[in-house]
């Protein structure tokens, strides 16, 4: 007679295949729901079918049968075997459930941000086309000599105004371009001293707007230039002298001083200290103070304006050239950032002694430009700008309009394009490609020049790629401008005689 320990396997046995049966069916509910098989999720009634048929031996073993202790112990060691086995599977089946739901969010992320790159590349452009009209007429009505001085002096707080709008923006586009590891650093010679000079300018206007003392102690470095991105460079400068501006009340003090370190054999380590009498900061918040949209006080954003973006934007550009930024600060005592940063210091090469060449506006004079722009305000802009340099114009309102232009008008009737990249029917890359592949003598020299608000790096590569001279940002600049088209304007003309010749 079988004992009741081989009995009490075999029950266990059953009890444990029992459970098998409920585990396996809840699996293969769990596996339709997640409705990754399909049509082929029949298979996942397999498995419950053999268990159901092990369950009917186990149950007619213990009815009908006589089970020794060696029978009893294989069955209960094979009901213990497929629980493991149940487990594992679904171990197996979470583990791949969960890289698959990491990769799905993965996917939707990546789609995310590539929407919110495509988005902000647009809001890029639609908001630096108003600003380039407010810019241009602003700077139009500014180049009238005979302003009253109380009209002058508004149109000068409007262009005010309208950069310091413009700084904004292109420190929002900037962060998000610094999150997705898009925005890079150049690295060409400049003037140390010429962008401190530059940066000055700027400071010492806005600091005796807001009734405050400005000073800039700077080493005159002779017979040297640096390498390094002098743009960004003097962006970050201005950030950090804004916001010293900002949170110094008159009659206070704002100074920037700069200092180098000359090595021979490496870069030069060049420090900017940037001294304020204003507010100061709380020892507490020095952590935070380059952390994106912070203020150490919330109600300060309605007080002092700003988004929180400008010092975090410096704080990226800054390590993006290698460098560092620190800041120390006590409250009601000021404060004062120190941006340090390794340039490259190279001799400067002396010019070759030769004739001076034309003034821009001698060159523009009599020129023929063709505009080539959707939006007939910004045209217009740069049409009256370009007529002060006594230069003439011509409209065309897309790609396809400028290529029609072109065809039907003699060959160097035109003396240089200026064309935008987004617009309707023929954008202005396309409208470039199909420009140079022209036969006729002066499509591939007639200066192309990207005057558009599609300003970031991507941008400019692509400019240039296809066959653009120069790429300028909107709002232009009109000493860039015309200094630029005069540029160009001037090696085409070289090239049109040698081929004339």
């Amino acid at each position: 007679m079988p004992s009741l320990i081989n009995y009490a396997l075999v029950y266990m046995g059953i009890a444990v295949m029992i459970y098998n049966v409920y585990g396996f069916i809840r699996y293969a509910r769990y596996i339709k729901g997640q409705q990754t098989w399909g049509e082929n999720n029949a298979i996942l009634y397999i498995p419950i079918v053999l268990v159901v048929l092990f369950l009917i031996g186990y149950i007619a073993v213990a009815l009908f049968g006589e089970p020794d202790l060696v029978i009893a112990g294989i069955l209960f060691g094979g009901s213990i075997f497929v629980l493991f086995m149940h487990k594992y599977l679904n171990s197996i089946t979470q583990r791949i459930m969960k890289n698959e739901q990491l990769e799905a969010e993965l996917k939707a992320v990546e789609k995310s941000n590539k929407a919110k790159a495509s988005f902000l590349a647009s809001m890029s452009h639609e908001m630096h086309t108003p600003l380039n009209v407010i810019m241009g007429m602003d700077a139009l009505a500014l180049k009238n000599p005979d302003l009253p001085p109380e009209v002058r002096g508004q149109l000068e707080k409007i262009d005010l105004s309208a950069k310091y709008l413009l700084g904004l923006i292109d420190n929002a586009l900037d962060m998000n371009r610094l999150e997705a590891g898009t925005l890079t650093v150049r690295n060409a010679e400049f003037s140390l001293s010429d962008m401190l000079n530059q940066v000055d300018a700027i400071a010492h206007a806005r600091c005796v707007e807001k009734g405050l003392s400005y000073e800039l102690n700077a080493p005159q470095e002779k017979g040297c230039c640096f390498v390094g991105d002098e743009m960004n460079l003097e962006r970050v400068l201005l950030s950090i002298v804004d916001n010293a501006i900002k949170f110094t009340d008159a009659p206070g003090t704002v100074t920037l001083t700069a200092e180098c370190a000359p090595n021979d054999d490496a870069p030069w380590t060049v420090r900017f200290a940037v001294t304020d009498t204003g507010e100061g900061m709380d020892a507490d918040f020095l952590p935070k103070i380059f952390e994106a949209f912070t203020q150490e006080d919330g109600g300060s954003t309605s007080r002092h304006g700003g988004t929180g973006l400008s010092l975090a934007v410096a704080k990226n550009l800054v390590e993006l050239m290698g460098g560092t930024i620190e800041v120390k600060s006590e409250k009601g005592a000021g404060s004062t950032f120190t941006v340090t940063v390794p340039l490259e210091c190279v001799a400067r090469q002396e010019p070759a002694a030769e004739q001076p060449g034309p003034e821009p506006a001698d060159v523009l004079d009599g020129a023929r430009i063709l505009i080539v722009e959707d939006i007939p305000d910004n045209a217009e802009i740069v049409a009256d700008l370009l007529e002060l340099e006594g230069a003439e114009s011509e409209h065309a309102e897309n790609g396809q309009v400028a290529l029609d232009m072109i065809g039907q008008a003699p060959e160097w009737y035109y003396d240089a394009i200026l064309m935008d990249l987004r617009m309707p029917v023929m954008d202005g890359l396309e409208a470039t490609r199909n420009i140079r592949a022209m036969e006729r003598a002066d499509a591939k020299t007639i200066p192309i020049i990207a005057l558009t608000a599609n300003a970031f790096e991507e941008d400019v590569k692509r400019s240039l790629e296809v066959g653009m001279d120069a790429h300028l940002a909107k709002p232009a600049d009109s000493d860039m401008l015309s200094s630029t088209l005069a540029r160009l304007i001037r090696k085409s003309n070289a090239s049109k005689q040698g081929e004339r010749a």
